[in-house]
């Protein structure tokens, strides 16, 4: 049999004794279909794994035209095959599931898609939180390995029950169940993935046949010329127990310690803190390290609570869309609304609004929901929005502009968006009671645009 070659990977080689160069070319075996065919029918377990023409066009993207990011995938499998076959095996669910993941992020724990889905398993808010995985602006669950893993596993079995097929639990996994369940009433009630094929949506279409190409090539490598990679490994692992406000630098540096690597462990840590008020975090540690850490407890623990607190609580409660620190309202549109008079109304900025429901211009429709993240300190009063029938550009509490007294030696301040008494107190050196005494406060609701005398 005559056989063709790919040649692919151009790289070049310095030869120092004699100051030369040459380049070596990639060899890249050309496999037939009716191989692949026959191997992938070898492969194949609970999950079905039908070879066609789209699943091919997969399996020479991901081995010849993106073969770097195979290789890529290579070097760090083992740092989460294991992981994610031991957690499928515990919920009796097929192994070769695990592949799903390199379809998802890429073996990135911390991807994040346009769509906001986060992690290895590329879990978005609302479905993440069905399954315990909770975020905040300093630590988002959906990048933990072990809890995503845990997750995915227990979605994709809850998917298969519901549809009795892999091949549509994957399709459901990717565009949810709603979208599966369409695509099965326009096809006139088929019950197969390649019968509903043509009604599912366009990403989906490639999603499932994706996860076959892989499923294939990272069983048979070799046979596409793929080499051994010097493959990545997490050390052996223990865990500490942390319970309150944490600065994980601060930490590594008095171990001696690398600051990347702790976050490589921890991926879920996405501003290198824990928050006041964390219970029984479990910080992964290397478990040569834990003897020591465990000795120095005390000292190690109070040094990292005492680093860059203020500062990392104030970018969290200010960042534009943060949602650290507040309270979620609902906003439904009405007719003359815009972005600008419902973010004056709540405290917020524009851009909080737009970030918290995916608005990317200014456009809204009447009728639409909004989620409005407000501080504590909003008025009780406006929290329930659909029974109000106040005009949304009319506060629902009036403000009252501060005049500064005769023979006072304070000054005036305007309120600007996302200030709250106590920042204003911290920036300006006094106390939340003073200020509320000096502006005849009752309680500490504040409004963007109202003067505060900030007493001295």
């Amino acid at each position: 049999m005559i056989r063709k070659w790919f040649l692919t990977g151009i790289m070049f080689i310095s030869l120092a004794a004699k100051g030369q160069e040459f380049q070596l070319t990639e060899v890249i075996p050309d496999n037939t279909y009716d191989e692949i065919a026959d191997r992938m029918s070898c492969i194949e377990k609970e999950v079905p794994l039908v070879f066609n023409e789209r699943v091919k066009a997969f399996i020479e993207y991901f081995a010849v035209k993106d073969r770097e990011y195979t290789k890529d995938i290579i070097r760090k499998k083992e740092l989460y095959f294991p992981l994610f076959s031991e957690t499928l095996a515990r919920h009796n669910m097929p192994d070769e599931l695990k592949y799903l993941a390199i379809v998802e992020s890429g073996l990135r724990p911390n991807a994040i898609s346009r769509a906001n889905a986060v992690g290895l398993w590329q879990f978005i808010s609302s479905t993440g939180k069905m399954y315990g995985l909770h975020s905040n602006w300093y630590v988002d669950d959906r990048m933990d390995p072990v809890e995503a893993t845990d997750a995915a596993a227990r979605h994709l079995r809850d998917l298969y029950r519901m549809f009795n097929s892999w091949e549509l639990a994957l399709a459901a996994y990717n565009c949810g169940p709603g979208n599966v369940r369409k695509a099965i009433r326009r096809s006139g009630y088929k019950k197969e993935f390649w019968e509903i094929y043509r009604y599912l949506p366009r990403e989906t279409r490639s999603y499932v046949p994706q996860f076959v190409a892989i499923t294939y090539l990272f069983n048979h490598l070799e046979e596409h010329g793929f080499e051994e990679q010097p493959e990545m490994y997490y050390p052996e692992m223990d865990t500490i127990m942390i319970s309150q406000y944490f600065h994980v630098e601060t930490f590594c540096n008095q171990l001696g310690l690398c600051l990347d690597d702790m976050l490589l462990w921890n991926p879920q840590i996405k501003r290198g803190a824990l928050p006041e008020g964390t219970k029984n975090f479990a910080l992964k540690i290397p478990v040569e390290w834990k003897e020591e850490i465990v000795s120095n407890r005390n000292h190690l623990y109070d040094t990292a609570s005492k680093v860059g607190k203020e500062h990392l609580d104030y970018l969290a409660r200010n960042t534009p869309g943060s949602t650290y620190g507040r309270e979620r309202l609902y906003y439904r549109v009405r007719s003359g609304d815009v972005l600008g008079t419902i973010a004056r109304q709540y405290g917020v900025r524009v851009s909080d609004i737009r970030s918290w429901n995916g608005i990317r211009g200014n456009l809204i429709r009447v009728g639409q929901r909004l989620s409005i993240w407000v501080l504590p300190t909003y008025n009780s009063q406006t929290k329930n929005l659909y029974a109000s029938s106040s005009s949304p550009s009319t506060p629902t509490a009036t403000t009252k502009k501060a005049t500064v007294p005769e023979n006072s030696s304070g000054k005036l301040y305007t309120v600007k968006y996302g200030d709250s008494l106590w920042s204003i107190s911290k920036s300006n050196n006094t106390s939340i009671e003073k200020l509320k005494r000096a502006n005849q406060l009752s309680s500490n609701v504040i409004k963007p645009g109202q003067s505060l005398v900030i007493p001295n």
